[in-house]
């Protein structure tokens, strides 16, 4: 189906980002020559989390080895690591005042370790100098090797996460490199560790409500506690067509099939992303 003929529905109107929170996170991210997801892969939901002054960083530079047919985040042949972004993470992180904050990153297929060695450094100066502050990452499959995921599990985050992104069918055709049975064992890897294990999906690709139930099941197999389902937003038009736009009340069944089937947490609505109020889930982990 062709998504031009599809008129994007009222509830997936985004506030233009404004206020003082929101100038102060931009000011700080400018100033550090930080990159984050909610600009690089245009998060529709910039507004809201800035404007509460929390923000998603995104380490290994802003350009992807990959190319994956959803995302917006730039794609090539990437810069040399910044030494100076640990650091410079972690003293960000302070000046916002964050008491939860989320790190992801680009692919980095082009180095050795895949970026595993800067991502442990930059978790470990961000809990030096913010050791209230819990932390949730969202990691690259790292090529699944395990040896590289252990890095990131050895330093003792809060959350850590890997998203699916879909259900298998359509894995090949959105994922440039990615395979979904290696994500799920990077899943079984993180869960197996004793750490909150979450992932999440997109839908509104042309998937069917079967198979995302069929993920669900695939995700709780390997011991996924947390899971979050958004709806798909076409960031370009050389990206891939939006096959539909889920109801809201679509979502919202799928959040009560997810609890009934064992999941701690289920974050699904048309404009949630993977890091979206990811401080809830280390609240409610604590409650369990």
């Amino acid at each position: 189906m062709n998504n031009h003929s599809i008129r994007k529905p009222e509830w997936l109107k985004i506030k233009i980002p404004a206020g003082k929170e929101y100038v102060q996170v931009k000011d700080i991210v400018n100033r550090h020559k930080l990159h984050t997801i909610c600009t690089s892969g245009l998060c529709p939901n910039i507004a809201d989390c800035w404007g509460r002054g929390t923000a998603t960083f995104m380490i290994l530079g802003d350009i992807c080895t990959r190319s994956c047919k959803f995302c917006a985040t730039k794609t090539g042949v990437p810069a040399p690591l910044d030494p100076a972004e640990p650091l410079n993470v972690a003293k960000s992180i302070k000046l916002m005042r964050l008491k939860h904050c989320v790190i992801t990153s680009v692919d980095r297929d082009d180095l050795p370790d895949c970026g595993a060695t800067h991502w442990a450094e930059t978790i470990r100066q961000v809990k030096k100098l913010n050791p209230e502050t819990t932390l949730e990452v969202l990691i690259p499959d790292f090529l699944g090797k395990s040896h590289l995921i252990q890095t990131i599990i050895d330093t003792g985050v809060e959350v850590i996460s890997h998203n699916l992104e879909t259900v298998r069918r359509l894995t090949p055709k959105i994922r440039s490199a990615a395979k979904y049975d290696r994500s799920l064992e990077v899943i079984k890897q993180m869960a197996n560790s004793g750490l909150v294990a979450k992932s999440g999906i997109m839908v509104g690709l042309g998937e069917t409500n079967d198979e995302v139930l069929q993920t669900m099941d695939d995700l709780l197999a390997v011991g996924c506690s947390v899971m979050t389902i958004g709806q798909y937003l076409q960031p370009t038009k050389r990206h891939l067509p939006v096959a539909e736009y889920v109801h809201p009340e679509q979502f919202e069944k799928w959040k009560e099939a997810g609890l009934r089937k064992g999941f701690r947490f289920v974050e699904s609505y048309p404009l949630v992303r993977s890091s979206y109020r990811a401080e809830r889930h280390v609240i409610k982990d604590k409650t369990v």
